[in-house]
């Protein structure tokens, strides 16, 4: 059972019901292709412990994550019948502990896809694996002339069990050219492989439509509340909320300063709330003086530098405020992608930085309360 003693650090609230409406807002688009969940770096930083059993009841039986510790992770909590990819492929002497634990590499380079064959080989049977070519990114995957050469060699993966081909959408959230231009190049890769699945979009390219779904779409970061159409209306729920909480509050008049650098000087007497909240638990510093938090609708301004473990907000226009009460730093009234914005910084790197030091509190859920 979650604790029910009053937290003395900051809480982050993760809404797995939130999680698991979102997977099914993101499945309903399509039809006929199957819904993965990419839960990388712990689940985009919000437990993967807890987030891949809740999708798993919600029906996601395709998990990626970015590297072998992390797939063996979720093996661990996910269902029997799941699918875990590595995204980050096949490093040498990793293909013995990729083949105990059942888990598929992500071939990125012929020479991945000879070592896992090599593989396959010695047991006596084919061993599961992924193609990603690069259409577009110059990150990851075959690039032009090696998937040229598998093109006209495909008997290179005689010994594979190739579940899918895919490669990684450049500009999924923009309308560009891009996009159709690395759809096509795709389209003409996969067609050397009829018998394979094919995967291309992530998140935001599943609202690129149907000719972009292929047979796997793979969201990260929609499942989590982010934003995947910029500029438009979030089709997606806020899943993670922050309620810093405070430790102190002072009644500082001019000419006082706050916080290091004496960055903000006070003109007029003011109440300041000293939260526990800093860069170390992934609260950002280039929020000093720029943030906000909110107690109900009223709006409080960060002020001075945020550092390592505090942040200090002017809580004049809330005197109801006490030691001890929360203010909510991320969440409805702030959602990730405005905190991401103030920060001068995107959602995906809020939630990846969220730290250890947060109370964790998971609401609904298959498991809610455990």
């Amino acid at each position: 059972m979650e604790s029910t003693a009053r937290p003395s650090q900051t809480i982050l609230t993760v809404d797995l019901d939130a999680l698991t409406d979102n997977y099914r807002t993101l499945r309903a688009r399509l039809k006929g292709a199957a819904c993965a969940g990419v839960v990388k770096a712990d689940a985009y930083g919000l437990g993967v412990r807890r987030v891949v059993p809740a999708l798993a009841a919600a029906g996601c039986r395709e998990f990626f994550v970015a590297h072998l510790g992390e797939g063996l992770l979720v093996r661990a909590v996910a269902p029997r019948d799941a699918q875990v990819y590595v995204l980050n492929g096949l490093l040498p002497g990793e293909e013995d502990e990729f083949r105990a634990s059942s888990l598929t590499p992500v071939l990125n380079t012929l020479e991945q896809i000879e070592r896992w064959g090599e593989a396959a080989r010695r047991t006596g049977a084919k061993l599961a694996g992924v193609v990603h070519i690069d259409t577009g990114m110059s990150r990851l995957g075959l690039p032009p002339g090696e998937a040229a050469i598998l093109m006209r060699e495909p008997a290179r993966l005689s010994p594979i069990d190739l579940r899918y081909v895919m490669s990684h959408l450049a500009c999924a959230e923009e309308d560009t050219p891009l996009n159709e231009a690395q759809r096509l190049e795709f389209a003409a890769f996969r067609a050397r492989f009829p018998a394979a699945k094919a995967s291309l979009a992530n998140s935001s390219g599943i609202f690129l439509g149907p000719a972009y779904h292929y047979d796997l779409v793979r969201p990260g970061c929609a499942l989590y509340g982010i934003n995947p159409l910029p500029g438009r209306p979030n089709p997606v729920r806020q899943v993670a909320r922050l309620d810093g909480k405070i430790l102190q509050i002072h009644e500082v008049d001019p000419p006082r300063t706050v916080g290091y650098g004496a960055t903000h000087r006070v003109t007029e007497r003011i109440r300041i709330a000293t939260v526990a909240a800093g860069y170390a638990d992934g609260w950002p510093r280039s929020l000093s003086g720029r943030g906000s938090a909110f107690t109900g609708e009223i709006r409080l301004p960060v002020i001075g530098r945020v550092s390592m473990d505090l942040t200090t907000i002017d809580v004049s226009a809330a005197p109801h405020l006490r030691a001890g009460d929360s203010l909510e730093l991320m969440g409805e009234r702030l959602p990730v992608d405005q905190v991401a914005e103030t920060a001068g910084t995107i959602g995906y790197e809020i939630l990846t930085r969220l730290g250890s030091r947060y109370h964790r509190v998971y609401t609904g859920g298959p498991a809610a309360g455990a």
